[in-house]
């Protein structure tokens, strides 16, 4: 079976729960929620800085971000990433970082429909205000 590629990233809603994926060592994954398209081929993110994934992507930028999300969304950005703000401007505890994809895996087939992704939900409302102001900021550095 061959696997299909995307010339650009999809579309996913913002707060759309992103699985990011690092090496420098044996694989490494955790979800992201402050994922953000700022380009056909670009995504902006943010990292706690005690993130054990911030400490992988300095000594080995590759990464893989999979998105499985409502609207039929399923595929995977692989690039590799720089940190473009330590720390983010608007919060001295997450650095920016920009992911440069390099090919993007579709992962659709006409045999289903991603109806959903992963949804979480946040239980304290100055967490989820300060998560939305954080891909605000993300959004402008793009």
């Amino acid at each position: 079976m061959s696997r299909h590629e995307l010339d650009v990233l999809p579309e996913w809603t913002p707060g759309t729960v992103a699985i990011l994926s690092t090496g420098a060592g044996h694989p490494h994954a955790i979800p992201v929620s402050t994922a953000v398209r700022v380009g056909d081929r670009r995504i902006v993110l943010a990292l706690a800085l005690r993130r054990e994934s911030l400490i992988r992507l300095r000594e080995d930028p590759r990464c893989a971000l999979t998105f499985l999300a409502d609207g039929d969304v399923a595929a995977t950005a692989l690039g590799r990433a720089s940190i473009v703000e330590d720390p983010l401007s608007i919060s001295d505890r997450v650095a920016a970082v920009a992911v440069d994809v390099e090919s993007i895996q579709d992962h659709t087939q006409p045999r289903f429909e991603i109806q959903a992704g992963v949804r979480w939900r946040w239980t304290d409302p100055e967490a989820e205000a300060r998560d939305a102001e954080i891909r605000e900021a993300l959004a402008r550095l793009g």
